[in-house]
């Protein structure tokens, strides 16, 4: 939680101390994650109804949503995109729980990336949207001290680098046999009696979550009535959904002993490996009939909560040999958030190992080395991206280019410099440079030579002397990344525990106290 940069309006919004803000709603917050850590659900949710009341939770909501969250400026039914500070402070006294209603989601349609379809997505009212955030905060902490230690989507503290991490550790010492699947729709289909069953709060919370749950969509004037799925769009949505997702990786695995006895010898760490990512999972074992068995569990888990897995999107593999199943080869690895996951054998010299020291004992090379890569298809994207700002800017000027293909290239770079993306970083930096040196001859007027119109362009720099730059601004090349391995998050770990000695380690970020 960092403190909030305020913007010089209206003294009222002005004048708010959000560090204080921050900190009053946080102490709050801790204390319903430690009640439920030891038991004390009654206490928990006395303390939720108290934050609901809280003023200070009600501005920190309606920041969130009025000024920080991305979506911000993304009207509703309303038609309302914004609000002035003075508008801000009259609504912290609107946000009460009684009499609350709320308004029918506006339908929102975005093309889905790299594909024809588009999904829809429905937005809620600025108001729905600060209760929304009210309430995700008293719910939040009670759910953080009770989800799985391998479901890491929409979660605080963690990200998609702990789950792709999670599974880099679960292979690379041996290989396994693995079901990647998908849900199929799943913030449109989850069931919302069961939902309701399951979310356990207070009544007065577990009603207006019903109204958010049946409040129907607005698509160009034509109004639908919502009977199954948690409106994507909402701010509280992905809390729910994965309130509805959590107890699969439980129950599945604890049908599984934890070690079995086989030829003489205990196998330990029996139980397969679930590793969630909101609707998306693998699952993770040694042996492929465990597999199948997990794929059937988990298909019947789904059916009571109203889901289901998408066939399209299902797919068994091995982590390091090419696998036949029904006649048709799997190639070895898989793809899970934008990453290749994959084994490749190797020599002694190159092999990883596993084993110890002690006891006389030394490490057991594997034959085998487990390596985490951008995906192809991720990359391919990112080529389609650098191109298509290319092709928009033919005719603008070289700074223009370089201040638009800056952003994408470090924020496609920043995620993926956790994976062994040296390689890709270089040849990435070699397609740019002949997308650019293109670009340029398109440029090129008259008789000059295409030597001289690259030297208009190109210059001796940072990158050397194919340093696409002027005289103030240098295009930032993908070999400039650092590659920087992630450090998994411990499993019991919470941003609502407190424990910012171990947060301010482990993101880099000192926190502020809280006692």
């Amino acid at each position: 939680m960092s403190n909030a940069s305020i913007t010089k309006t209206t003294p009222e919004w002005n004048t708010i101390n959000w560090g204080k803000v921050q900190r009053k709603v946080f102490k709050l917050q801790k204390r319903i994650f430690q009640a439920v850590k030891s038991g004390n659900k009654v206490k928990a949710k006395k303390l939720q109804k108290l934050l609901l009341k809280s003023h200070y939770a009600k501005l920190l909501a309606i920041r969130k949503v009025t000024q920080d969250n991305q979506g911000k400026k993304t009207a509703g039914i309303d038609g309302i995109k914004a609000l002035r500070p003075n508008q801000r402070v009259k609504l912290v006294n609107e946000l009460t729980l009684k009499g609350y209603k709320a308004k029918a989601l506006r339908r929102v349609w975005i093309p889905k990336p790299g594909r024809d379809e588009k999904r829809g997505l429905g937005i809620p009212t600025m108001k729905d949207r600060a209760m929304q955030a009210l309430v995700k905060s008293a719910l939040e902490p009670y759910w953080e001290a009770q989800f799985e230690e391998t479901s890491y989507g929409f979660r605080p503290g963690r990200s998609t680098h702990d789950a792709i991490s999670r599974i880099h550790t679960t292979i690379n010492k041996k290989a396994r046999y693995v079901l990647d699947a998908d849900i199929a729709k799943c913030f449109d289909k989850i069931n919302h009696d069961y939902l309701l069953s399951k979310v356990d709060c207070p009544y007065n919370i577990k009603r207006i979550i019903k109204q958010w749950l049946k409040c129907g969509v607005m698509d160009n004037g034509v109004f639908e009535g919502t009977k199954t799925g948690t409106p994507q769009g909402g701010v509280i949505s992905p809390l729910l959904a994965n309130i509805a997702l959590h107890g699969m990786i439980n129950d599945i695995t604890t049908k599984f002993p934890r070690f079995k006895y086989r030829n003489g010898k205990t196998e330990h760490n029996y139980r397969p490996v679930i590793v969630r990512y909101a609707d998306d999972f693998v699952v993770l074992h040694r042996e492929y009939e465990i597999i199948l068995q997990c794929k059937e569990l988990i298909a019947q888990w789904l059916e009571k909560v109203g889901l289901e897995i998408k066939p399209s999107k299902t797919r068994i593999c091995h982590t390091l040999n090419d696998i036949k199943i029904d006649g048709k080869t799997e190639k070895a690895g898989f793809d899970f958030l934008g990453f290749n996951i994959r084994s490749y054998p190797v020599g002694k010299h190159k092999s990883g190992s596993r084993g110890g020291n002690t006891g006389g004992r030394t490490r057991e090379k594997i034959g085998f080395i487990t390596l985490t890569k951008p995906s192809k298809k991720e990359i391919l994207a990112h080529h389609e991206a650098i191109k298509e700002v290319i092709k928009a800017n033919r005719n603008a000027p070289q700074s223009a280019l370089i201040n638009r293909l800056n952003p994408i290239i470090r924020g496609w770079c920043n995620y993926y410099r956790t994976a062994a993306s040296s390689e890709i970083f270089s040849s990435e930096d070699h397609i740019l440079w002949r997308m650019l040196r293109a670009w340029t001859v398109s440029r090129k007027k008259g008789k000059t030579s295409i030597q001289n119109a690259l030297s208009k362009y190109f210059s001796n720099g940072k990158n050397g002397k194919w340093t696409f730059q002027n005289g103030k601004y240098a295009l930032y090349s993908h070999a400039e990344t650092e590659i920087m391995r992630h450090t998994l998050v411990k499993p019991e770990a919470s941003p609502y525990d407190g424990n910012w000695t171990y947060w301010s380690i482990h993101t880099g970020y000192i926190y502020w106290d809280t006692n």
